[in-house]
């Protein structure tokens, strides 16, 4: 991950998961009902609780339910947790305006008119956010969200109209403004309403004209807005930024799959390979399984190959091992669907494996900062890199490629070479440690894996036995784990044994893998920490390390136990190994880097453009109010 990446997945603290539709009108109306006391005045706390609910609260719990109902007909994916929350936050928004407004009317001489002003502002407004965040979600044009995002404010506007009398004065324009009397009934409600709306001579016909201009200016700047900030996109991408906005929402919130479709229209197609080891018994059954897709595992959750550790754990029969490939965010898969050719690829290889009874002793060797820790089976070799005790992150794509080259000059045929991605500092600014093509970490990956290769080419060749361990763990995604948890399988090669270890997460905090490996030098020879890199612990938080949330010392302690176990679990076993390729679709060349530097320039203009068009519709509210006063 790049620095601009970083900056861009470090916003994600600031999503939330939607609180299901009852509970946001549950709050709705509990906020309502508060409103309502301070609101009016009738004397009964019951009364001014149920005036409060039916003015403020009626309108939200309208907009709750049928906004999703109203949008989902016309073509939008607004659910309805998110069309509650949606109007939740209209109506605060309306509260707070009025309380205000009312503290303000309290120490100046602006009295009552300047309440019903804030309140058309109030309405105006939410218009203006709920259709910024429909056509957001649901790809609509202006002109079709506009019928969804009307619903709050024309309800609340229906009442004003109906229990303040304005009916009143449109009777007084003559025949063609009357109304059948059973019908005035219904729109003039004037006794029936609070003294605070039905008494006053504020509010006028001509003031509903005013909230229509309003709507209309605070609309306006909505689409001038969005149509700025998408600008670059379209240019550029060819791609509209709200797209993005609406999957990423809806699978943060939802957890939908619409970002994927986003996904699609960016990919590129690729060509991976896809590497298996396999260890079986004398009797043919599997023990255990090594499988390196030269994909990434993101970009969250279970979005593209988010999970694909997991996917492949299910397919081996063995205890299966899913490592971390070289491979950045360039290589996530668009789809969920992406991983199946990634399966298929793994039995094809899986199928072609030769067997070896032989192995050599494992060898670590260090160029630089690169450590290497190999070992071959027949004319195959596993080589597992890491930068511990420095910070790394991703090895790019072109880097392993170029390594597991330099492997195969030491006369070997598949080369299955592991990224342990097991020490990183988080999102901290500036280098993140991303192994790009012409660092110095890069030549120094070359060196060590060309190292490493000539060694184990020369070394001899000795009978192994293998044994294995899990452990689920009770962690959680949440706290960096996942649902793999821990694997541990230790290799015996004429008394010398090799412990790899993996854990399901997304790299691991600085030291934890130096912890665990010292710890382990008391039972084994060699033993190297990997994770598998799986996104399902980033649904929302950007940074999600092993090491972060969990005890440290829980997670040493349970590894050197697992590693006692597989200790005795060693039995004879044969190895081999066989690549495939497959072709799936993936983000492209330089496009992640491309999609976080616009996001983060859409992210840093968007911010003060955003006053800058909230202060011109304020000026020209206040613009408006003086003209018509006047």
């Amino acid at each position: 991950m790049t620095e601009t990446q970083g900056n861009l997945a470090s916003m994600s603290r600031y999503i939330f998961h939607t609180p299901r539709w009852y509970t946001s009108l549950a709050y709705a109306v509990g906020v309502a009902a508060v409103a309502g006391v301070g609101a009016f005045d009738s004397g009964f706390l019951l009364e001014d609780l149920w005036q409060g609910v039916f003015f403020i609260g009626i309108p939200t719990v309208v907009a709750g339910f049928l906004t999703s109902g109203l949008d989902r007909h016309l073509g939008g994916q607004l659910t309805p947790n998110r069309s509650s929350l949606l109007a939740l936050v209209g109506e605060l928004i309306v509260v707070v305006l009025l309380a205000a407004a009312g503290f303000v009317a309290l120490l100046t001489p602006l009295g009552q008119n300047f309440v019903f002003d804030a309140l058309f502002v109030g309405l105006a407004s939410i218009l203006a956010l709920r259709l910024l965040v429909i056509i957001a979600v649901s790809g609509h044009p202006a002109r079709i969200a506009m019928i969804p995002a009307s619903l709050q404010t024309v309800v609340a506007a229906v009442l004003l109209f109906v229990y303040s009398g304005t009916m009143r004065y449109l009777e007084l324009g003559g025949p063609l403004l009357r109304v059948e009397p059973l019908l005035r009934a219904y729109l003039s409600r004037a006794e029936q309403g609070p003294a605070e709306i039905a008494s006053t001579t504020a509010i006028i016909p001509s003031d509903f004209v005013v909230l229509v201009v309003l709507c209309l200016i605070y609309t306006g700047a909505v689409v001038i807005y969005l149509r700025v900030i998408d600008r670059p996109w379209k240019r550029s991408l060819g791609i509209s930024a709200l797209d993005l906005v609406g999957g990423f929402i809806g699978h943060v919130a939802e957890g939908s799959n619409e970002l994927e479709e986003f996904f699609e229209t960016i990919g590129e197609e690729a060509i991976v390979p896809v590497t298996v080891l396999a260890f079986r018994r004398p009797d043919g059954t599997e023990k255990a399984r090594f499988v390196l897709p030269m994909i990434h595992p993101g970009p969250m959750g279970e979005i593209g190959g988010g999970n694909l550790p997991k996917r492949v754990a299910e397919r081996a029969d063995g205890l299966a091992f899913p490592p971390h490939a070289t491979a950045g965010h360039d290589f996530n898969l668009v789809t969920e669907r992406e991983i199946d050719p990634i399966i298929d690829a793994a039995d094809r290889a899986y199928d072609r494996i030769e067997y070896h009874e032989r192995a050599s002793e494992s060898l670590r060797v260090q160029e630089g900062e690169a450590k290497m820790l190999g070992q071959a089976f027949g004319d195959d070799v596993v080589l597992v890199t890491t930068f511990a005790p420095n910070c790394a992150d991703d090895v790019e794509y072109g880097v392993g490629l170029s390594a597991a080259a330099e492997a195969r000059s030491g006369e070997f045929e598949d080369v299955l070479l592991v990224d342990a991605h097991n020490c990183n500092d988080g999102l901290t600014p500036g280098d993140l440690g991303h192994v790009v093509p012409g660092s110095a970490r890069s030549f120094d990956m070359l060196q060590a894996a060309g190292t490493a290769a000539a060694g184990l080419a020369a070394a001899e060749r000795g009978s192994m036995e293998l044994g294995t361990a899990w452990d689920e763990t009770d962690w959680t995604p949440a706290e960096g784990v996942g649902p793999l948890g821990v694997r541990v399988a230790v290799l015996d090669v004429d008394g010398q044994t090799t412990a790899y270890v993996l854990v399901d997460g997304n790299n691991m905090e600085p030291g934890v893998r130096d912890r665990i490996v010292a710890t382990l030098g008391d039972r084994v020879d060699e033993s190297e920490v990997m994770t598998t890199d799986t996104h399902i612990v980033n649904t929302v938080q950007s940074e999600n390390q092993v090491g972060a949330e969990i005890d440290v010392d829980r997670l040493v302690a349970l590894i050197d136990d697992l590693v006692e176990t597989a200790l005795e679990d060693r039995e004879p076993v044969e190895a081999g190994m066989a690549s495939e390729r497959a072709e799936v679709t993936v983000f492209g060349n330089d496009r992640t880097e491309t999609l976080a530097s616009h996001a983060n320039a859409v992210v840093s203009m968007g911010g003060p453009l955003a006053v800058v068009v909230t202060l011109a519709v304020l000026v020209l509210s206040i613009l408006i109010f003086l003209v018509t006063a006047a």
